[in-house]
């Protein structure tokens, strides 16, 4: 991204204890990578510390990983690329362990140069919608809920109160 962009800064933190040393009018996590904290105190601070970065009346907007009763463990996944030069297969099967998802993907990627095999695991935590409310309010925002959201996973905006 630095290359593709050098005249944007660009940082390199944990989502629960990371200091800009600046406010913004929006605060944003997506792609359920809120997910990647795996317990309810990480949650929590992490929301504090995304919270510490919103301007009084500003906006935090957290799309949440799937929640326990939303995954399904034991299901086959896969997606598929298939371009003349370039054929991508990554594929998993759902999986949980102490309430955390565990996808554990396996790639399989040809080119005309040979056909390489990779895997990698990511854990996502599965909050029930009710912790990431309960953690944005007592993160002093006033939150509303959109069960739908961008992907289907729903989407929390915590608003900042402008006497904040």
């Amino acid at each position: 991204a630095r290359q593709k962009h050098p005249d944007i800064p660009f940082h390199h933190g944990d989502m629960v204890d990371f200091d800009l040393r600046r406010r913004f009018d929006v605060v944003v996590c997506l792609f359920s990578a809120i997910g990647e904290v795996k317990t309810l105190p990480r949650l929590r601070q992490a929301i504090q510390t995304m919270t510490r970065h919103v301007h009084p009346g500003g906006v935090l907007i957290i799309e949440p990983w799937l929640t326990l009763d939303g995954y399904q463990v034991g299901r086959p996944h896969a997606l598929f690329v298939n371009q003349p030069d370039l054929k991508i297969a990554r594929m998993n099967i759902s999986a949980v362990e102490d309430g955390v998802s565990v996808l554990d993907f396996h790639y399989l990627v040809a080119t005309p140069e040979g056909i390489e095999h990779f895997s990698e695991r990511h854990e996502l935590a599965l909050f029930p919608f009710e912790e990431y409310e309960a953690a944005m309010r007592d993160s002093r925002l006033n939150v509303l809920v959109d069960r739908e959201g961008l992907m289907g996973r729903g989407l929390f905006i915590g608003i900042r109160p402008v006497q904040d």
